[in-house]
């Protein structure tokens, strides 16, 4: 989604004893920041050109990128099932009548990113995957972090092609290769490399300007995050255009301060829970100035510190 306006969650000393609270402050959180967007007021897209075949289009939820030319269109991701409507009419302007993807590439597994799944399936398109997304979307998943249960997904919105550790599509001229990083955003997570563009569209693996929703729940753990950050930082340049699950464009040099980011706070934090020190005190004391303008999204800091110590 957009940046939110500059609310975020706030938690009361202590609010890490219990993973549950954790996940219900997130969801509270997610609610306020998409309350304060625009695009959350007016249901549109935005779109704009990337480079070459490649557009951006941000909704709602996590961003989507399209490619469109000669062999038709591709979108990753695909935001919320209530902002199918909004991207039929952005895609129908970029593309004209014939504008139902053929492909679909979810990043996770989450609703923000494959809530129109089953719209463009039953319009022809065929989802792709890792196989850990079709099977939480497939089964019921007990989210106990999140206080509430997530009922399987209709069989139409299920990814028909999933893969183990990656996969190449050869699409619109290039070579789209789409990688799987284990249990870092979530145990799912896929990143899409547009190889003869230099776009990468990383999911939820980041969060432009903001600490990260680590879901600890669908296997996600702040290591295996910020190994899967620094795997791509290996694979891009300095003219690489990265697109973050949520948040604005960014550069390679954008991508190497939030790892730089991940790993001093998840070291410091991690310091002092060897020494000792309480959540409690970690909490009160924050992670330092150089960091505090992290935590003006919906992930404060406070969550953060909390996703580090309840990380495995």
């Amino acid at each position: 989604m957009p940046q939110p306006d500059r609310q975020h969650l706030t938690l009361h000393r202590g609010a890490f004893a219990a993973p549950v609270l954790l996940a219900a402050a997130f969801f509270t959180a997610c609610a306020l920041a998409l309350a304060t967007t625009a695009v959350a007021q007016d249901g549109t897209v935005s779109t704009s050109s990337l480079t070459g075949t490649l557009h951006l289009l941000q909704g709602r939820g996590g961003n989507v990128v399209a490619s469109i030319g000669e062999d038709g269109v591709l979108i990753v991701d695909d935001d919320y099932v209530e902002m199918v409507p909004a991207y039929e009419a952005a895609l129908t302007d970029l593309v004209g009548a014939d504008a139902n993807p053929r492909f679909i590439v979810n990043t996770h597994w989450h609703s923000d990113h494959v809530g129109g799944n089953l719209f463009w399936a039953d319009r022809g398109a065929v989802v792709v995957a890792h196989t850990n997304v079709r099977e939480r979307m497939s089964t019921r998943q007990d989210m106990k972090f999140f206080d509430r249960v997530v009922e399987p997904s209709p069989v139409g919105a299920l990814p028909v092609i999933t893969f183990g550790d990656s996969l190449a599509l050869h699409f619109n001229g290039d070579d789209i290769e789409v990688q799987h990083h284990a249990a870092g955003h979530t145990d799912g997570d896929s990143v899409v490399y547009f190889t003869s563009e230099n776009v990468v569209h990383m999911g939820d693996l980041f969060f432009n300007g903001g600490f990260p929703f680590v879901d600890l729940g669908s296997g996600g753990s702040v290591a295996g995050y910020i190994a899967a950050v620094e795997a791509v930082l290996a694979r891009v340049d300095e003219a690489s255009v990265i697109v973050p699950g949520h948040g604005s464009l960014a550069t390679r040099a954008d991508l190497q301060r939030y790892r730089d980011m991940l790993v001093a706070t998840s070291d410091a934090v991690r310091a002092q829970l060897a020494a000792g020190q309480s959540l409690d005190s970690i909490v009160e004391a924050g992670l330092g100035e150089e960091w505090a303008s992290w935590g003006g999204g919906f992930i404060n800091e406070a969550t953060w510190i909390g996703f580090i110590a309840n990380s495995p």
